[in-house]
Parts: structure tokens; sequence; C-alpha cells
């Protein structure tokens, strides 16, 4: 999983936090170290990405809708 956030970003920590949480093997991406992931994110962070899918889930999301991402049922 991958985690695109911005450094001091308390919704960020909140996101790790909670996929923490599944036990979830996962890694940040700080989105304004590359100029086409700042374009693309902008201020839509933090996002879940799954790696092997490419899906994603944009904040805001809750503890339960990260748990159901991660499952693949969301």
């Amino acid at each position: 999983m991958i985690v695109f956030s911005r450094q001091d970003c308390h919704l960020c920590d909140l996101a790790v936090a909670m996929l923490e949480r599944t036990g979830t093997p996962w890694r940040r991406v700080d989105i304004d170290a590359d100029p086409e992931l700042a374009i693309r994110y902008g201020n839509h962070v933090p996002v879940l990405r799954k790696t092997g899918s490419g899906r994603e889930l944009f904040f805001p999301f809750n503890e339960e809708q990260v748990e159901s991402f991660v499952a693949g049922n969301a």
C-alpha cells in the first residue's frame, strides 16, 4: 500500500495510524518531492493506493472504510 502525503500533514498521520491498525504493509510517498504527483493530488492528500490494482482511496475516510479498502471490498 502506498500513502501519498505531504510533510506536516496531520490528516496523513491519521491515515497512516488507521492503516497500521490493519497490519497492512505500506510506504509513504511525499507528493511534494515529485512535481507530477503534486499536480495530480494537489491538496487531496492523504490518498491510499493499492500497489497491485492501483485503486485509490481519497480522504475523507474512516477506519471502517480503510479496513474495507484493504480487504478489497471498497
